[in-house]
């Protein structure tokens, strides 16, 4: 009688996981808001320097940085750096660059402010992950999202480069952790049929719908530091999770809280208007507890066991290509300005590419199947990358700010689609026992890499085409790289490192499954037969 079953008589789809839904899109909309806050905060809009005193339109040009002063005959010139600009602000919503005037010589500030939001993220993937395992997913989750809204809170109040580096850091803290607890609560109480549809529904409309408010509720509130308080309030809700939601039943049993889970399992059998004998709760307890005593033949694999010519191959083009994705996803939902139309405008668009970039995944990668996928996302969207940055260095936004912001929402869905799938691709790859470490692992190295996203798009006020440039020649080596990988649809997925090993040897580097359904599956079953005999 082991979790599943006794779920199935608690109800593993009724009143209690609706509930369960409902609060995973409430953080869903949170975690984008809190996400992409560092977007709406951060707009700079078309600026030129202040008028000088004694200003003659006649003797003196203002551009964007400096102030040009022409002799009386015109024929020579002085050129001065600006000390205040006016800027054309939209719907006079006031950012952090045209408030603290970061802009010109002081925009690399910006860059290096926002860059510690993703150290933050890899630290509080550690540190947050870590805290799941020792006081439960719920408080981790809980104290996790709190953490990160103070960070935004604290942000509002900064006027300064290193205040605003560290309150960013603070924010950036949990950036992943809030929505990946939140998933495993759901993930566990949900029966298994209803948790890819489920799941992915959820989070594509809920994360949607978090994007294409957020604009609107900037311009509403009329500035940035009123922004981040409006979008840090509703954290305040996490303070009521733990009397909707139960801890996860898998970690109490990991612990030995037996009481505990089985109080819970009850709990959700009431919610769910179930009767459940005792007796089944009995032999519940009695298998897990023989299953902890027995728990002391314990795998020695661990993630440096990756270490053998294939697995360790595998293992850093995952790492690589998580790197190149996290990066392209960041730059190409932020990077929405300068494009003919107006910002929040683009934003709240491009936003509405979630739901489809999710429902592609969906419809289309059991088909195609996942090295399919992958390589389809990465290379379709790096000629949209590369187009879009092109078009932009060659057409002037306002005659074509259709073509770009259509361009731009096809950059991003590109993004997205690559986004969403690497993180089943990679959880298939890697061998059920070193499955957590060795995903968290590679999720931890590609946020840490998404520091120099704010970097590449500074590049963009030396020349505009740039970013988009770079992006798309690193979403190229990604799909390139994503050649190399193994195909895992309709395959046994690999338990061990010596099955891992030997996982899909012999596979060609164009090998499809919607090309060729033949006898590849077969191959690796023969494969992963060798591996247990070399086991034994």
């Amino acid at each position: 009688m082991d979790l599943q079953r006794v779920l199935e008589k608690c109800g593993n789809f009724g009143p209690y996981q609706i509930l369960l839904l409902g609060l995973y899109g409430y953080t869903n909309i949170m975690s984008s808001m809190h996400y992409f806050s560092q977007t709406l905060i951060s707009f700079t809009p078309s600026h030129r320097c202040s008028k000088p005193e004694h200003f003659q339109s006649n003797s003196t040009s203002l551009l964007a940085c400096n102030v040009i002063k022409y002799d009386e005959d015109l024929s020579t010139f002085r050129d001065y750096k600006c000390s205040s600009w006016d800027f054309e602000t939209e719907s006079n919503y006031e950012s952090i660059t045209t408030e603290l005037e970061w802009v010109c010589d002081d925009a690399y500030k910006l860059a290096v402010g926002q860059s510690f939001f993703f150290i933050g993220s890899a630290l509080g993937s550690i540190f947050f992950g870590y805290l799941a395992d020792r006081i439960g997913r719920l408080p981790a989750c809980v104290l996790s999202t709190l953490t990160g809204a103070s960070g935004d809170f604290f942000t509002s109040f900064v006027g300064s480069l290193p205040w605003f580096s560290f309150s960013r850091f603070i924010s950036g803290l949990s950036t992943d952790t809030q929505y990946v607890l939140m998933y495993i609560l759901v993930f566990e109480y949900l029966s298994p049929q209803h948790r890819t549809f489920g799941l992915n529904i959820i989070l594509g409309v809920f994360y949607c719908f978090g994007l294409v408010v957020s604009p609107w509720i900037a311009i509403w509130v009329g500035n940035w530091r009123s922004y981040l308080w409006a979008v840090s309030l509703p954290a305040l809700g996490m303070l009521l999770f733990p009397v909707c939601l139960h801890e996860s039943v898998e970690w109490l049993l990991t612990k030995g809280k037996f009481d505990k889970a089985v109080k819970n399992l009850k709990s959700v059998a009431k919610f769910n208007r179930r009767q459940v004998d005792d007796s089944v709760f009995d032999e519940f307890i009695k298998h897990y507890r023989e299953k902890l005593n027995s728990s002391q033949e314990k795998s020695s694999d661990t993630f440096m066991g990756l270490r053998t010519p294939r697995l360790r191959k595998f293992t850093i083009i995952l790492l690589v290509k998580s790197m190149i994705i996290t990066i392209a996803f960041d730059i190409l939902g932020r990077n929405v300005e300068g494009v003919g139309i107006s910002p929040f405008k683009l934003f709240f668009y491009s936003g509405f590419v979630v739901l489809p970039g999710g429902l592609t995944i969906i419809l289309f990668q059991n088909k195609i199947g996942r090295k399919g996928m992958a390589c389809a996302s990465l290379f379709v969207g790096a000629i949209i990358t590369a187009a879009t940055g092109y078009l932009v260095g060659t057409l002037h936004p306002a005659n074509y700010s259709v073509l770009l912001g259509v361009m731009v929402c096809l950059a991003r869905f590109g993004a997205v689609v690559a986004y969403d799938a690497e993180a089943q691709y990679a959880a298939e790859i890697i061998p059920t026992s070193v499955r957590g470490r060795g995903v968290a692992n590679i999720h931890v190295v590609g946020n840490a890499f998404a520091f120099f996203s704010s970097y590449i798009i500074y590049l963009g006020t030396f020349y505009k085409p740039l970013p988009s440039f770079l992006i798309s020649f690193l979403l190229i080596i990604g799909g390139c790289l994503c050649l190399t990988l193994p195909e895992t649809l309709h395959k046994q997925l690999p338990q061990t490192l010596e099955e891992g090993e030997v996982f899909a040897k012999g596979e060609k580097w164009y090998f499809f499954p919607c090309f060729s359904r033949n006898h590849q599956s077969n191959k690796s079953e023969s494969q992963l037969e060798s591996a247990n005999e070399i086991t034994k």
